[in-house]
């Protein structure tokens, strides 16, 4: 059986998970402890990994069972096909968070600035600076290259 990446209604990501759990389904839905302040005290709570992602793991045929929740919205496309995330990368994802100390973590999309190394296609291993970030596209300068690429998103 495949994990597979469901997108949830925003902050419906553990009620999906609990009612998933309830119907027989396999889920996960990673959870991070963080320190909220109120003005007039200060809590631990339990927040999501990543932001109205919720993994499941089921058959291909049983893909639309997940759909009984009413938070589940859609699920992850890569490539127009499901998103399949494999065991380890889920099996590392509970290592790390069963460990402590694991400091502060926060998931951002990339900035503009932002300095990255490309690490697949042509210009694997190439050093690049974010200049524009749209909807649609990345538009990266290779400066080792003296040229501008334009990443489209799919």
């Amino acid at each position: 059986m495949n994990w597979y990446v469901v997108y949830t209604k925003p902050k419906w990501e553990k009620k999906v998970a609990e009612q998933l759990t309830n119907v027989g389904i396999e889920c996960y839905c990673p959870l991070i402890t963080k320190i909220h302040q109120w003005s007039d005290r200060k809590k631990k709570v339990e927040v999501p990994l990543f932001n109205s992602y919720v993994f499941v793991q089921l058959t291909e045929a049983d893909r639309n069972l997940v759909f009984q929740s009413a938070g589940a919205v859609r699920y992850l496309f890569w490539l127009g096909k499901p998103a399949i995330v494999r065991d380890h990368e889920i099996n590392t994802i509970r290592n790390w968070l069963d460990k402590p100390n694991k400091g502060d973590i926060t998931i951002e999309p990339f900035q503009v600035g932002d300095k990255i190394t490309l690490d697949s296609g042509p210009f694997a291993d190439q050093e690049a600076v974010i200049k524009e970030v749209k909807n649609t596209h990345y538009l990266l300068v290779l400066e080792s290259l003296g040229c501008v690429l334009k990443m489209n998103l799919k």
